[in-house]
């Protein structure tokens, strides 16, 4: 099981730094753990669009 170095919550802006979303970056929504233990999140861009990624791929960061 992962543990959440980076204390996500809803809301928070942040940066994915791995993964196939890599450079993108916006708000966090639809924060959860799945039944497998890892975290997962969407990512809202500022043009947008939603990307689905895991909580170890993001850095939460300051709003631009």
């Amino acid at each position: 099981m992962e543990t959440d170095f980076n204390q996500l919550n809803n809301g928070d802006y942040c940066q994915v730094i791995g993964g196939v979303h890599k450079g993108k970056s916006g708000i966090v929504q639809d924060l959860h753990t799945s039944k497998t233990g890892h975290l997962t999140l969407t990512v809202l861009q500022d043009n947008g669009v939603r990307c689905k990624t895991l909580g170890r791929n993001v850095v939460k960061s300051p709003h631009k």
